[in-house]
């Protein structure tokens, strides 16, 4: 009896930062992975580049726009019933203002702050790598 092949799913984050703090987003308390923190983002549709979907992502989870930069980082974490391959982008925002609409808060936090907030284990391994303790 052969197993199925795992599923991968294509996620994309932004890396945006202002001042030495950096946006990061809480899940819903009824997504997967409920209340843990995250770089903005979020999956990657069919026949959506990379780009598109972070802008999409941006504007359905903060009301943002964004301009999307250069790839930074990529882990690939294997969860339980799927793997995630995560892409991180350099992002700069086009709106000042953001609002809570499929996220349920977000922060600006330093890089010493992020062992204070609960991430998703693709973020964990992503922020590891950006912060060179992989």
């Amino acid at each position: 009896m052969s197993e199925e092949p795992r599923k991968t799913i294509r996620v994309v984050a932004a890396v945006v930062e202002r001042d030495g703090r950096y946006l990061i987003t809480q899940r819903r308390a009824n997504a997967v992975l409920p209340h843990l923190w995250e770089f903005p983002g979020g999956r990657v549709e069919e026949r959506e580049t990379d780009g598109e979907a972070l802008r999409r992502e941006m504007q359905e989870r903060l009301g943002a726009s964004v301009e999307v930069g250069e790839l930074i980082s990529f882990v690939s974490h294997p969860y339980e019933r799927y793997t995630v391959d995560l892409y991180l982008y350099q992002c700069e925002l086009g709106s000042e203002e953001l609002e809570c609409c499929a996220v349920q808060d977000y922060r600006w936090v330093t890089s010493e702050e992020f062992d204070r907030y609960p991430f998703t284990p693709a973020d964990e391994a992503s922020m590891n790598q950006l912060l060179g303790e992989s």
